[in-house]
């Protein structure tokens, strides 16, 4: 092997690793929707959680970062500590299917059907496909395809090159003397948690063991010492995920650890009692591709058959390792290391807006009670979720734009636009809140009373505010587009109820049955129920326009109103219901 090999050999494997970077991403974008209902499913049943790792590993083609998603998880209090231990155990099984697929590189037949199943003459077909679908197609979904393609074809062809690039290594003494150095398990273990740890994941480093087998001089009591191996160092990448996560984040990662360290140890000691008392054949036979691949999964099988009963066990180890403190645990609610898989990042968010808007919402409706029936514990709840809204939308902001930045699907990034907007309008209404509540303590501090007649006109668009702040709420929490057409002709009728109520109030002051004093706090209230109303026909509208494709909340709102027989039956049918003594 010369310099040129060398050479090659670097070239093969970063087109390899970079392969699988790009196919792991575009599987991630093509099956976020998939992912989602995947989480969804989620229960503290051990295969439940099992079969969820195994599912989601298998998609994102990466043990690593479903562990380093599952840290996020437990960070952010979305996950218990017990949910993330049988779904680490999955994500082991999960990322197997990487060496399979690597295997197909192995076949060796002259019956033609056979050699079409072998890599190389499918993957030129798969490279032209995906080059077709990623320039030429429109749809992002196509093109996500067209980019899976092309990273299988990178990934394949960067695995035959380092193949081939090695190949001559065969014939080199000290390459065949690193091999039987290996046959030492001690040695074995710790060479492949080495390599694994440098390259971060276990798949890579289980294809470049399939790529130095076809020397043939790794053998299978070198192979699977190795093998053991990978699974430790595959546990660098939770274990640095989890620096300045909380105790159960930390918890989950030594999971990750713990569960690897201990089945190594095991299977080892069985592999070595095997190998003494036994002597099989089988351990000095070069290994092929299929034969690496089968070890792999019979090995991470095995472990998870030794693990699983003891999950219990894991739990009380890494809380002993890990035990908790007099400080109770922080929670952050929107955790960076979901990035690793945005579409599950952009179901967090969602989740945190939901969180918003029903804190929003509920703290406007408080605060129009606040005008019958105001206490000092009333009043510091509706600031107390004023402030959380606030938090909210500084968060969610940041966390939003910087997910955006970020390489994500079509359907994603709209999204992300929709959530975007929504914040600005769910914060104002908690805004609006407080300021309905400072009017309330106003009256109460000058003992200001409103005349029967102006508290029953109250009455009539304090309803109406709650029925608006009802349905836009409705429209948002269950995608309801029913309910959310039915906010812009009510915000109609809002707004002519607070031009009648002004000129009402304008009457009695002139009569002198009303004073400046309460006059004042009257328009304040008027404003910011009209406001409050404003947005929320802007949530209305944004859930329309998502469903449209659209993002032209003008324009439709404009439509909308001209042109919809069933705005203008809506608007008379308000106009009823909301009408003026």
């Amino acid at each position: 092997m010369d310099i040129f090999d060398a050479l090659t050999l670097i070239g093969g494997l970063s087109l390899f690793l970079f392969g699988m970077s790009l196919m792991g991403q575009a599987l991630e974008r093509r099956a976020g929707g998939q992912l989602r209902s995947l989480l969804e499913k989620l229960t503290t049943g051990k295969l439940a959680g099992l079969l969820t790792g195994l599912g989601v590993t298998a998609v994102i083609q990466s043990s690593s970062a479903t562990t380093v998603m599952v840290v996020g998880f437990v960070n952010s209090g979305l996950m218990t500590l017990k949910q993330a231990i049988n779904i680490i155990m999955g994500a082991n099984i999960g990322t197997t299917v990487t060496a399979w697929l690597l295997s197909l590189a192995g076949i060796d037949s002259g019956n033609v059907f056979v050699k079409l199943l072998k890599p190389s003459s499918f993957t030129p077909a798969l490279a032209l496909l995906g080059i077709i679908f990623y320039l030429f197609c429109k749809s992002a979904k196509k093109k996500d395809t067209g980019m899976i393609l092309l990273g299988f074809a990178t990934l394949m062809y960067g695995m035959e090159t380092m193949s081939g690039a090695v190949s001559g290594l065969g014939e080199l003494p000290a390459f065949r003397q690193m091999f039987v150095m290996f046959k030492n398990p001690v040695l074995g273990v710790l060479a492949g948690a080495a390599l694994t740890a440098v390259i971060q994941s276990s798949s890579a480093s289980v294809g470049i063991l399939q790529a130095l087998a076809v020397t043939g001089q790794v053998s299978y009591g070198a192979a699977i010492p190795i093998i053991m191996g990978q699974n430790i160092g595959t546990c660098v990448t939770a274990m640095l995920s989890s620096v300045g996560a909380n105790r159960n984040a930390k918890r989950a990662a030594l999971v990750h650890l713990s569960f690897n360290v201990i089945g190594t140890a095991v299977w080892l000691t069985a592999f070595c009692l095997l190998r003494a008392l036994l002597r099989p054949a089988l351990l000095e036979e070069p290994a092929s591709l299929l034969g690496i691949a089968a070890a792999h999964s019979v090995f991470n099988v095995l472990c998870t058959l030794l693990m699983l009963p003891l999950s219990g066990f894991l739990e009380r180890l890494v809380k002993v390792l890990v035990p908790d403190a007099r400080q109770p645990e922080v929670f952050e609610e929107l955790d960076e290391r979901l990035f690793a898989t945005p579409s599950i990042a952009l179901e967090r968010c969602h989740a945190v807006t939901v969180d918003m808007a029903e804190t929003a919402v509920s703290s406007l409706k408080d605060a129009l009670a606040s005008l019958g029936d105001n206490s000092p514990e009333l009043a510091a709840s509706i600031r107390e979720r004023e402030d959380k809204t606030d938090h909210y939308e500084d968060i969610l902001g940041t966390y939003l734009v910087n997910l955006s930045a970020r390489q994500i699907s079509e359907a994603d990034s709209r999204e992300a636009a929709k959530l975007l907007k929504l914040i600005g309008d769910f914060e104002r209404i908690a805004d609006h809140a407080v300021n309905i509540l400072e009017s309330a303590e106003e009256l109460q501090k000058k003992e200001i009373r409103f005349t029967d007649a102006a508290t029953g006109e109250l009455a009539v668009i304090f309803q109406a505010v709650s029925d608006i702040l009802d349905l836009s709420l409705a429209g948002y929490l269950q995608n309801d587009l029913s309910a959310a057409a039915k906010v812009e002709p009510l915000e109609e009728v809002i707004d002519q109820l607070k031009e009648q109520l002004r000129t009402r109030h304008i009457l009695r002051l002139q009569k002198g049955d009303c004073t400046i004093d309460a006059g004042f706090t009257w328009l304040d209230l008027l404003t910011d129920l009209e406001r409050t109303a404003d947005h929320c026909s802007n949530i209305a509208g944004c859930m329309i326009d998502a469903a449209r494709d659209s993002m032209n909340l003008h324009q439709s709102l404009r439509e909308t109103r001209n042109d919809s027989e069933a705005f203008q039956e809506r608007y008379r049918e308000y106009r009823r219901k909301y009408a003026l003594a």
